[in-house]
């Protein structure tokens, strides 16, 4: 199997706190990582740490040549005074998108949020979500890294993000996102991950 992305000793502290202890992980073509825990546990640092967000205090994060990473963290990426549109066309240009408007709109459909027009900050807790994952899927990446992704969708918006995700695996590419729903990893992961305390059980 294809490796994509790899932890390899992974760690992170905040000051004194060791919030990663030292990790290792594989994440092949065509699968779907679910990482379980309570909070606290490592599973938003050890995604940060992933995607680059946070840089590791030590250990490597390796990606097989050529392999793009999307994220979407819990906390909106985007800018409050911009609409829907113009943030995903701001950051498919900044990404290389060789047709921005384009793929804005067929993000913004998947998603539902083409015809909204008011300013991303007054948006609800569940478009806001769905926006940022329009922008974790700008440049179709080869790994989605999402963290909590469904939490704030309705069903039907959940729905759409599991089909997406099932897309990003059939054209060879893999996920791992964080979740505290019941029964997402049983229901959309190939392997499910436990984290306690920074460690991977």
């Amino acid at each position: 199997m294809t490796v994509l992305l790899a932890a390899r000793g992974l760690t992170r502290r905040f000051g004194d706190h060791i919030a990663l202890h030292p990790t290792d992980l594989d994440v092949t073509a065509g699968e779907a990582v679910a990482l379980v825990g309570p909070n606290g546990a490592g599973k938003s640092t050890l995604l940060a740490v992933l995607a680059g967000s946070l840089p590791p205090s030590g250990g490597r994060v390796e990606r097989a040549p050529g392999t793009s990473v999307g994220w979407a963290p819990q906390r909106a990426g985007h800018y409050g005074r911009l609409t829907p549109r113009e943030n995903v066309e701001l950051f498919a240009r900044l990404a290389g998108e060789p047709e921005p408007e384009a793929r804005a709109t067929a993000l913004l459909d998947a998603l539902g949020l083409r015809d909204d027009a008011r300013p991303s900050g007054v948006l609800s807790v569940g478009q806001r979500q769905r926006l940022n994952l329009a922008l974790a899927l700008l440049g179709d990446p080869d790994v989605l890294l999402a963290d909590e992704p469904t939490a704030a969708l309705d069903e039907q918006a959940r729905e759409r993000f599991w089909e997406l995700a099932a897309e990003r695996r059939a054209a060879g590419g893999a996920v791992v996102f964080a979740t505290q729903a019941g029964d997402e990893p049983a229901r959309r992961a190939t392997r499910v991950l436990a984290l306690e305390e920074g460690r991977l059980a």
